[in-house]
């Protein structure tokens, strides 16, 4: 038995046999957008930042009860020169925002986000001076992923709705999904009433009145002169 016996369209030679039945063609039509949209929701990057409680549920994802490999997301990358997904997974501190902003601005485009847990998306329980409230101050987030922590199915989904968002993507459009203002960035996408709810006195607490000499001012505007 040689190889023209066992092809795929059940012929038993090379000219009646074939994937497409003997005739059939050797080609296939498709759209550009398709296939490089299937080519990079199948082969996902991720670069695990993982600071807190949420980190477990991630390494608990990748391993053999979830396998994150079903999605072609095996090879965590820990360069985030060759990442394409970041994954923040936990609280992050003011003083380790700089490093996750120098992170996301060193992984090639195109790149997505997950904020995953409550404390990524939002600062969680930590409403305190230290702490980020949401990472989308610093970098555009794509997905948040809900939950304290969150169980690895939820980051499971929160990755199937990137690999969603890629599919529906073109290069027709590729400066508008990829392109980042200057003046935008680390900067909430809010309104201005929006924001004022969000930083009033039950809202975010490192952006409410402080007292400086009695006086009230906003925080980072620095202490009010006095004559």
């Amino acid at each position: 038995m040689g190889l023209g016996d066992i092809l795929p369209g059940g012929g038993v030679s090379k000219s009646e046999g074939g994937l497409f039945g003997a005739g059939g063609p050797t080609f296939l039509t498709t759209k550009l957008d398709f296939v490089i949209n299937w080519g990079r929701a199948n082969s996902l990057w991720p670069m695990p930042f993982g600071t807190a409680c949420c980190a477990i549920e991630m390494m608990a994802a990748a391993a053999s009860n979830f396998d994150l490999a079903r999605f072609g997301m095996e090879r965590m990358s820990f360069s985030p020169r060759q990442a394409d997904v970041l994954i923040c997974a936990g609280r992050v501190p003011y003083k380790l925002a700089p490093v996750l902003r120098r992170i996301w601005d060193q992984m090639p485009q195109p790149k997505w986000c997950v904020s995953m847990g409550a404390c990524a998306s939002s600062g969680g329980v930590f409403d305190v001076y230290s702490m980020v409230q949401g990472i989308d101050t610093i970098v555009p987030v794509d997905v948040y992923v809900p939950g304290c922590p969150p169980r690895p199915e939820g980051l499971i989904y929160g990755l199937m709705m990137i690999q969603e968002k890629i599919r529906q993507e073109s290069l027709g459009k590729h400066f508008e999904h990829r392109a980042e203002d200057p003046a935008d960035v680390a900067r909430p996408e809010a309104e201005e009433l929006e924001i004022v709810g969000l930083t009033g006195p039950f809202g975010n607490s490192t952006q409410q009145d402080q007292l400086s000499d009695g006086v009230a001012v906003r925080a980072g505007e620095g202490r009010p002169k006095t004559s």
